[in-house]
């Protein structure tokens, strides 16, 4: 394989080991390290130099003193979605609200109309050109939630073009099945139906094409309660998919708790989680994937991530990239909010958008970090140290980004 030396690097910041970092750690577990050089051996990390030594290799980039991190890991998006709704802002800024859009048969269900009509290779494109863009602005790894379908033949037609975009565009794209999004017209007035019917009759073909590794349910006020999403995770845990759940995102109706209680990987959202549901994921090890740019855009709370760090919750930060509660792709401009919203250090903002959020898709033994043996995943940014790129706002500072060990950047 082709080996290539990454030199002159002004400052390396990695968090380390495959566990996610919680509590104090997911700051000092942090190391920044000034002067070093990386080398890759393909598509994986072969050794870092600190020393201010490093072998002689014919493949260089001199990083000209700059700031080196892992590949950016983007682990709570829609990606995979028909249309747009730009129609609906106006909506909002008369002071609709989420629910109230989604009850007049907006939000989620105007996107499943226009999903619906759209063709496998039009979906495709669609995403193909999203993933670019992140990859541009130095995701390589990204999430990806069906649904939109909210049937067997479109659930899994979301699917299938995840499926696609690994296997065809070579992206590093990790598959969540969510059916239970929404309850779709054909069961108005019928969540338990509705739930039944996926869990029954969608998931297991869904199981059979092996087209997921993950299963999702949002748990909320108006859309699932407790005990239908148990239900739907209980099943998608019997499949043997790792389990995910939307929580706490309007009232803390306790999703947070189920979340800590059946050991899910992570809870989303999180805006309104209270004390015992922070206790919950603490307890249960499960990861808060916290979506400021979702705050933003909704001109909601943003959730309380001090509380959750404090109480040793692992945090990780994502976009939650759909075309209704946030149109941006951006995770950059997340960790800017992660800094500022949030107040983390710019070092648990850096864990949390690399070794956190690749936990949170089951990835931390490969990605999330610049260590021999993990995946030749790096960005060199156009920023001299760390506090600089969460302080710079609205600019893409990915200067080089690498995928695998091959420059895409």
């Amino acid at each position: 394989m082709d080996m290539l030396l990454i030199k002159n690097i002004g400052m390396l910041a990695t968090a380390k080991g495959s566990s996610p970092l919680c509590g104090a750690a997911q700051h000092n577990g942090v190391e920044l390290i000034r002067g070093c050089s990386v080398l890759l051996n393909g598509d994986t990390i072969q050794s870092v130099y600190t020393d201010g030594a490093a072998p002689d290799c014919g493949n260089v980039i001199d990083a000209g003193g700059a700031l080196v991190t892992a590949g950016l890991v983007d682990a709570h998006t829609h990606l995979i979605f028909g249309g747009w709704r730009q129609h609906e802002v106006p909506l909002k800024l008369r002071g609709a609200s989420y629910l109230e859009i989604l009850q007049a048969g907006g939000g989620i269900l105007n996107t499943l109309t226009a999903t619906r009509r759209a063709t496998e290779d039009e979906l495709y494109a669609r995403a193909e050109k999203v993933l670019d863009e992140m990859l541009d602005h130095g995701i390589t790894t990204v999430e990806a939630k069906s649904g939109y379908g909210l049937d067997a033949e479109n659930e899994m037609k979301q699917l299938r073009v995840i499926r696609r975009l690994k296997e065809e565009g070579g992206f590093s794209v990790v598959p969540t099945f969510m059916a239970a999004h929404a309850v779709p017209p054909e069961f108005k007035g019928d969540p338990d139906g509705y739930i039944e019917h996926v869990c029954t009759r969608i998931l297991p073909l869904v199981a059979d094409e092996e087209l997921c590794e993950f299963v999702d349910v949002f748990c909320e006020t108006g859309v699932f309660d407790t005990e239908q999403s148990r239900k739907m995770l209980t099943y998608g845990a019997a499949y043997g998919f790792k389990t995910k759940i939307h929580a706490d995102e309007i009232d803390a109706i306790g999703g947070s708790v189920l979340a800590g209680e059946i050991g899910a990987v992570s809870a989303e959202h999180l805006i309104a989680i209270d004390d015992k549901g922070i206790a919950s994921m603490a307890k249960g090890g499960t990861i808060a994937c916290l979506l400021p740019g979702t705050s933003l855009y909704l001109g909601k709370e943003f959730a309380p991530a001090r509380r959750m760090i404090e109480a040793g919750v692992p945090v990780a930060i994502c976009t939650d990239f759909n075309p209704g509660s946030c149109p941006s792709d951006d995770l950059q401009l997340c960790m800017n909010l992660g800094y500022l919203k949030y107040r983390m250090t710019p070092e648990e903002v850096l864990a949390a958008v690399t070794l956190n959020a690749a936990c949170a898709i089951n990835r931390g033994d490969s990605i999330g970090t610049v260590e021999p043996g993990k995946q030749a995943d790096l960005v060199i940014w156009d920023a001299e140290d760390l506090d600089y790129l969460v302080y710079r706002m609205g600019t893409n500072k990915a200067k080089t980004v690498i995928r695998k060990g091959i420059i895409v950047k």
